[in-house]
């Protein structure tokens, strides 16, 4: 009966020296953690998680769209390619698919089809991070894509070299495209202004949006409309507040065209109907003259065209340089 109560001595004696190293090294642990976060912004970085399950449908009747974007601008590329539009193409060669020819049967068809089959394409770039899983409908969509392209586009893209530059592009919206006029249309070009949102992955295991603004061309191919062309810059949210006049509209017609060419006699109240801006002005010369913009969704003003009134009270597109006016003094 001693030895028992020795014994249970011993047990508690182990046990609360256990306890104190225990608590000694969860305190040692926490410190050498703090000393050795990352950091960002001067504070300690976490990384969200989340409880995850694959492959699990949304409910009908949530809002996924939310979890998508930070911008209110609907979503234009909203056509519904689900998985039985895929199936087809799973695991064909990129050489053996055959777009169905009502995905390209007008210039408008091609460019909201284009991008709603890319729009859940996801090429994750190794080293780069966003999500928590699979993501979207992977590089399953790409080839499917590639088909939009013109012959003569894909002539001198291959297919390696077009999947090349959706490298960490992991969701495109796009929020505006537009027709515009082409200056010496020589080849029947139908042009359009579009702006892009995305989703791209990062070093810091973090989703960023990305905007880019430009232009898709295209051409008739038989009975089907093809993109011939496509040209993207990115915007800037930092430039336009600190630098400069050329991001605002106003700034530009009485710059370029009053300043540097001496053609605004007097520059006419803007008129803006959602992200097209018109500014009209009298010439110095006794024309009526109206400068174009599209706004981008950090503000920024596009030149996209000019247009002189005729005789019949008109607007006829015209192309004016004024950074020529700059050479000629």
């Amino acid at each position: 009966m001693k030895l028992l109560v020795v014994n249970k001595k011993k047990v508690y004696i182990y046990l609360i020296t256990f306890l104190i190293i225990l608590a000694v090294l969860k305190v040692f642990y926490e410190f050498l953690h703090i000393d050795t976060a990352e950091m960002v912004m001067g504070g300690k970085l976490f990384i969200q998680t989340f409880e995850v399950e694959e492959n699990m449908d949304p409910d009908q009747n949530e809002d996924v769209e939310k979890y998508f974007r930070p911008s209110k601008l609907p979503v234009l590329n909203d056509r519904n390619f689900n998985g039985r539009f895929f199936d087809p193409y799973f695991q064909k060669d990129v050489s053996e698919i055959i777009l169905p020819e009502y995905l390209t049967k007008s210039p408008e068809d091609t460019i909201i089809n284009y991008f709603s089959i890319l729009r859940e394409a996801a090429n994750v770039q190794k080293g780069k991070f966003a999500g928590c899983g699979t993501l979207g409908n992977q590089l399953l969509p790409y080839p499917i894509a590639y088909q939009f392209l013109s012959s003569a586009y894909k002539k001198n893209t291959s297919y390696k070299e077009y999947l090349k530059t959706f490298l960490n592009i992991l969701h495109i919206n796009l929020i505006k495209y537009r027709q515009v006029p082409v200056y010496n249309n020589t080849n029947d070009i139908i042009r359009y202004f579009v702006e892009i949102e995305t989703i791209e992955g990062s070093e810091k295991n973090a989703a960023n949006f990305a905007y880019y603004y430009g232009f898709v061309d295209i051409v008739k191919e038989k009975n089907n409309y093809k993109i011939s062309n496509l040209e993207f810059h990115r915007e800037d949210y930092l430039c336009a507040p600190y630098h400069g006049w050329s991001h605002a509209a106003e700034a530009v017609v009485d710059i370029k065209y009053g300043g540097w060419c001496k053609l605004v006699k007097e520059r006419y109240p803007t008129k803006q109907e959602g992200y097209i801006k018109k500014i009209p002005f009298k010439g110095t010369d006794g024309n009526d003259y109206l400068i174009e913009f599209y706004q981008l969704t950090n503000d920024t003003d596009i030149e996209i065209a000019q247009y002189i009134k005729d005789k019949s009270g008109n607007w006829r597109l015209i192309k004016l340089e004024p950074e020529k006016c700059l050479e000629d003094k």
